[in-house]
């Protein structure tokens, strides 16, 4: 028999008991959660993407990253260029830095194996250890080199993990436990965000909620069903959005929480058979197709006009 106390309609005059104000704090905790990491993720990832782009000497390279990490990085290097090097067959020719690169480009751009990615990438490998310890740290990158230094960690990193995915290099375990740590030290000296980046953005989740939460409540709770959410309704969406975009910020997929939020109450409501409100759906559905496209024109116009003005 269902417990009224879960499936009865709220009621504003009766609150609930305490053991589903606590399973709703609890879900609503595990979606706010959810929600904060992965809408922080998208945040953090426009914010160094414009700040890469635009102040490329400060933020390209981890230029915090201390002496004795930067001894360390480079011996991480020339260990994974030596148990590559065990994998390379000696018939084949020594690559030369600039080839070395174009064809680790043209590996991560077509992901076609062939037998010089072994050997490029451990000549890249070599040469991002010896211009690291030329500069002393990545601090100490000049301003003109500092995008060719990204540019091999960037490609040495996504070969490895195009090949790690596939396969296809039949390494040993020694090799794969370097060139799996040599990963690692790039991605550090890369992929690196600032700790004023995450304050700020978790700054701007918190003021965007506080400001626009009422407009969110009243549609997601009271405009996609004909009847308000009961308590199981609510639970039920709730414990669904918080695995989903759980799941998403495991992968890093880019989803919205408004829409899987929205899609869990949606189909509580057709569970329920108390209906939906179409009108809503179809606002909702409208804005979800048209964003993309939009985004895209507007920002394809913005830079066609940034590029004429500047």
């Amino acid at each position: 028999m269902k417990n009224r106390a879960l499936y009865e309609e709220p009621k504003g005059s009766e609150p609930p008991p305490w053991w589903i104000r606590g399973l709703l704090i609890l879900t609503c905790t595990g979606v706010s959660f959810a929600h904060g990491s992965n809408d922080g993720q998208k945040g953090m990832g426009l914010i160094m993407l414009i700040l890469v782009g635009t102040v490329p000497m400060a933020y390209a390279l981890n230029r915090a990253m201390p002496a004795n990490e930067t001894i360390k990085f480079v011996a991480v290097a020339e260990m994974a260029q030596t148990a590559l090097n065990r994998s390379v067959p000696t018939s084949l020719p020594a690559l030369q830095p600039a080839a070395a690169r174009d064809a680790l480009s043209t590996y991560v751009r077509t992901r076609e194996f062939n037998a010089s990615v072994v050997p490029a990438l451990a000549v890249a490998a070599g040469s991002i250890a010896e211009q690291v310890k030329a500069h002393g740290s990545l601090a100490g990158v000049p301003a003109d080199a500092v995008a060719n230094v990204r540019n091999d960690m960037y490609l040495a990193s996504e070969a490895i993990r195009h090949l790690d995915k596939s396969g296809a290099a039949k390494f040993d375990d020694e090799t794969k436990l370097r060139v799996g740590t040599f990963r690692q030290e790039l991605d550090a000296a890369t992929r690196f965000i600032p700790l004023w980046v995450k304050i700020a953005v978790a700054i701007a989740l918190g003021l965007g909620t506080m400001i626009g939460w009422k407009r969110i409540v009243v549609t997601v709770g009271e405009k996609i069903g004909k009847t308000h959410l009961s308590y199981a309704q609510g639970a039920s969406a709730e414990v669904v959005a918080m695995i989903t975009i759980g799941a998403a910020d495991m992968y890093g997929l880019p989803v919205s929480t408004t829409h899987v939020l929205s899609s869990g109450v949606a189909g509580t409501m057709t569970a329920s058979g108390s209906g939906l409100q179409m009108s809503t759906l179809r606002n909702l559905a409208l804005a979800w197709v048209l964003t993309l496209p939009v985004a895209m024109l507007l920002s394809g116009s913005l830079y066609w006009l940034f590029t004429r003005i500047f």
